[in-house]
């Protein structure tokens, strides 16, 4: 994922401000990114911007995607419903960096509540600079997507 060409951004009220952190990171270091939402701290629900994410990458599936809620936990159930999204829930470097090598995770889930500002910075970082592996992982991944389809 090194060539990414766009990374699609969403959350909830409860990711809104690690989100937008996050986004401002990225645009200063010169990447396209395109927000999906939510825009204020009103109350919202995850579900709609797991859903959006899916939508957007199946229109780019050479992007990635990052989402934010309170846990991570909730968007990245709901990101994971479609068949061409495969969301990770990162909580460091580690887990960021194995999400993309073993799993070719191409949406990476945060918890605005469970990670600082710091980390989820390190988290985006390896996850965008991390390419799958391939090799043995593949046939799991082709297992994943099979299960989806």
């Amino acid at each position: 994922m090194t060539s990414v060409s766009k990374v699609f951004m969403a959350s909830d009220h409860a990711g809104l401000e690690l989100k937008n952190h996050l986004k401002s990171v990225l645009e200063s270091s010169g990447r396209v990114v395109e927000d999906l939402g939510a825009h204020t701290t009103e109350s919202v629900d995850y579900p709609d911007f797991g859903a959006s994410m899916g939508a957007a990458l199946t229109n780019d599936q050479s992007a990635c995607g990052i989402l934010v809620c309170r846990t991570g936990i909730g968007i990245s159930i709901a990101a994971n419903r479609f068949s061409h999204i495969r969301a990770a829930v990162c909580h460091d470097e580690t887990t960021a960096r194995l999400a993309r090598l073993h799993n070719d995770a191409n949406v990476l889930c945060l918890g605005d509540r469970v990670v600082g500002r710091q980390t989820a910075q390190d988290c985006v970082s390896v996850f965008l600079e991390t390419d799958f592996e391939g090799g043995r992982h593949q046939r799991r991944v082709d297992k994943l997507t099979a299960i989806g389809a």
